[in-house]
Parts: structure tokens; sequence; C-alpha cells
């Protein structure tokens, strides 16, 4: 006899699923109705961003050499890392030397790519997420599944409990409330920070300005009261100039969160001038390759272009229904089914399915701030990992699928056994269905009048 459905389980992933719908929809919306009203033309925009960056990209050896010159002329240490494991021993070789002991991280994926939070924490090194959605994962022990929205999958309720369990205060899902917890708690972390690490939205090669976006001022707060500044960097993050920083500023805001501007934008340019009473009095910058070289030589060298703005996302109908820990990576969505294969280097074979996981409906391309062919890097990828002789795990033959669509009656027959299948008692099922009925519920039947309407048009044409 099979176990009885866990009811609890069901409510919990329905809501988990109807908030990322609900989230990346409303982000898609906001952002659509941004750009339109702003530029008259944004796809030019879009075109002259991608070409910007394409042309780092073919020049970035000579942009990271002339980046790395100007940051230590403004007075920054600058490393490189070839892997996560180089940039992780790095960042605690410079904890060491100053003997910091608590760290306050700024949202950065790159600190989550490497996994540099449980390796410091190893290191006896206390870390502390200052981004709200971030400290709310870090809290709650769970993962980010959104590149702008780590916590896109959760609802008010759920982050009150969390609160609650974790001892900031009794269960009250007000917003107002929960914001002002983890501001109380978050500003006792700043001021006892020893150093703090944020990652980099740009750098300028010109002047190597280090550009920072929130809309909490966490960044900000992190570096006020610390004494040391590590930005983790990956080499993909340059610009030619200062110039072309306005044209990716008033794309990333519009295309991440729907804004004409971030709320706190930071432009810095080394560590605490003489004249300035606050700021780090030391500033490194590492600059992570992990297999961005390696990506940039392959046919898919596109998707490096990416600013992080999480719009192909928001408008993905895989994402919309799978959420980013479908994606078991850092960077979900379309932009983590290209990129985390190539970044997983010689583990290829572990990410190749993900490709797999797209309508190809294009919809990303079209939303892209910095013109990536997303889906063209999909089939690319889906075709290496046919050239690989990698299976896609547990894709069904379409053999019987193709046979069906060819014949009219077997394709209504079908359709109708669909309909009723609905209605078989559990102990009829084949073994496979019973053991998928243990953790989902068939949705109502909604199908079954485009026949009639189609009959309908077709006789009054």
């Amino acid at each position: 006899m099979s176990e009885p459905v866990d009811r609890f389980a069901l409510l919990q992933t329905r809501e988990r699923r109807d908030s990322v719908r609900l989230g990346s929809k409303a982000g898609h919306e906001k952002r659509t109705a941004t750009l339109f009203d702003d530029f008259q033309d944004p796809n030019k925009l879009r075109t002259l961003a991608g070409n910007i960056k394409q042309h780092t990209l073919d020049h970035l050896d000579g942009y990271l050499e002339q980046a790395a010159e100007r940051l230590e002329a403004n007075g920054a240490h600058v490393h490189f890392a070839n892997d996560a494991e180089r940039a992780c021993e790095i960042v605690l070789g410079v904890l060491k030397r100053r003997g910091a002991k608590r760290l306050v991280k700024a949202k950065t994926m790159v600190s989550e790519e490497v996994a540099l939070t449980p390796f410091l924490e190893h290191h006896g090194i206390e870390c502390v997420e200052t981004d709200l959605g971030e400290f709310v994962v870090q809290l709650s022990r769970d993962t980010p599944s959104h590149i702008v929205k780590p916590i896109i999958h959760k609802n008010r309720k759920e982050i009150a409990r969390t609160f609650e369990l974790e001892g900031l205060g009794p269960y009250d899902d007000t917003p107002e409330v929960i914001t002002r917890r983890a501001r109380e708690f978050l500003r006792k972390k700043y001021l006892a920070a020893d150093a703090a690490v944020t990652g980099a939205n740009f750098v300028s090669a010109e002047s190597g300005r280090v550009v920072l976006v929130t809309n909490e001022g966490n960044s900000r707060f992190s570096l006020a009261a610390t004494r040391c500044h590590i930005a983790l960097v990956g080499i993909e993050k340059l610009v030619p100039s200062d110039r072309e920083l306005g044209v990716f500023l008033n794309l990333l805001a519009r295309s991440g969160t729907g804004q004409q501007l971030t709320v706190y934008t930071e432009f810095i340019s080394g560590p605490r001038a003489a004249t300035q009473a606050d700021g780090p009095e030391e500033m490194h910058v590492v600059f992570l390759d992990n297999g961005r070289t390696a990506a940039l030589a392959s046919d898919c060298r596109e998707i490096l272009r990416c600013i992080r703005c999480g719009a192909c996302l928001n408008v993905c109908p895989v994402y919309r229904q799978a959420s980013g820990h479908a994606y078991r990576s850092v960077y979900p969505g379309p932009v983590g089914a290209v990129l985390t294969p190539l970044l997983a280097g010689e583990r290829f074979s572990e990410f190749a399915d993900l490709p797999r996981a797209s309508s190809l409906c294009g919809a990303c391309h079209e939303v892209c701030p910095v013109d990536i062919p997303i889906e063209d890097l999909l089939l690319r990828l889906r075709a290496r990992g046919k050239r690989e002789g990698i299976e896609s795990p547990g894709a069904p033959s379409m053999g019987g699928w193709s046979q069906v669509a060819r014949e009219p009656l077997a394709w209504k027959a079908a359709l109708m056994s669909g309909r009723l299948l609905r209605y078989v008692p559990e102990r009829l099922l084949p073994p496979s269905l019973q053991a998928w009925n243990q953790h989902h519920e068939l949705p109502a039947f909604r199908g079954g009048a485009f026949r009639s309407w189609f009959r309908t048009r077709k006789s009054k044409s």
C-alpha cells in the first residue's frame, strides 16, 4: 500500500512556486514598463551594450592589465585567482595577516561561486551576509534561488518563522518589523567587523574604479566601519572606461529591478585617502578566472557579456515553474543553463542536462540588456552534449510521441486517456505513476476547447 500524500509538503511547494511565478512576473513587467517609458528604442541601447561588452571580451587581456595597473596606482592590492580554491586562499591570507576574525559580506555572486563562507567558517572566521535576502538565506541554511532576489522563493510568513527560530523576535510577518529586526541585528555586526567582502558590478579599466550597486546601502555600511576591503571580481566584469558606465548602469537597474537607477551606486577608486574620515585603510581586488578563460575560448563566449541583472530568469517559463534551486548552481535560469556547464570544465557532463531545460522560446534573448543570443548558446551546448555521448537523465524517447502525433485518431485517443487518467484508482496505475503521485497532484483538466473553437472558426471562414 502506498504512503499517504504529504499535504503540508504539497502546500509548501505550491506556495513557493507561486512566490517564484508571481515575483518573476512582476519583475519582468516592471522592467518592460520602465525601459519603454524611458527610451524610445531600448533595443538600440541593448545592441550598443552588447557590442561594448563583446569588444571588452575580445581584448580582455589588455584591459585586465590596464585595470590592474590603475588599481595599484590607486593604492589597491591586485591578486589573480585561477580557480575557486585559490580565491578562497587569497582572502584567508589577507584576513590572517590582519588578524581578522569577523567579516561582513555585501551581496556577491562570486563568493557564492567559490563557496567562500563555508571555507572561512571552517578556518574560524565569522561571515555575516548583509544583503537582506542573503541574510535570510544564511539564517535558514538555504541557498539563493535568483541572481538579484535570493529569496524570491520565500514568502514573508516563512521569513518570519525563520527569524523566530533564530531568536530575532517573536513571530511577526509584517514587512516593516522583519526589516527593522534585520537592521538592528546587522548594525552591530557592521561595527564589530574587521573586514568586508564585496563583489563588483563593473570595473573601469581606464580609472580602476570598482562600481557597486545596491538598494539597501549594505555595501556602504560594510565599508564605512571596517579597515579592510576585499573585492571578489570575475574577470569578465571589466568595461573599457568610465564613459561606458552610464550605458550599463541605466540598463542594469531597469533590467534587474525596474528602477531608473539603483538607490546606492558607489565608485570606489582605492583605500581611504588621508583626507577621508571613514573607510577601509587597505583594499584588495581578487580577479577570478575559475573557468572563464575556457568559456572565452569556446563557441559560447557571448555568455560572458552577462551583467547579472536576472531579466532572463524573470521572463523564462521554465524558471517560473522550476525555480532556481532546480538548476543546482549559483547561476540559475537561462544564463545559468549556459554558464554553469561552461564553468564546470571537466565536470561538464554533470550539468549537461541544463541546456535541455528550455523551451527555446527566445524570450531570454529579447530581454537581455547586453543582447546575448542565449537560445543559440543553449543549442550549441546541447550539440556538445550529443557529440560527447551524454544522455539526458530520465529523458523519455520521443519515438512514441512522434508516432502518436502523426496519427490524428491516436492523438485524440491519447488526449482522452490523459483526461480520464485522474479518475483511475491509484492501485491500477503503473508503479512509476504511483511513485509520482506521492508528491504531486494532477491539476484540473483545462483543455478540450481548441478543437471545437477551430471547427467553428473554420466553418465561418
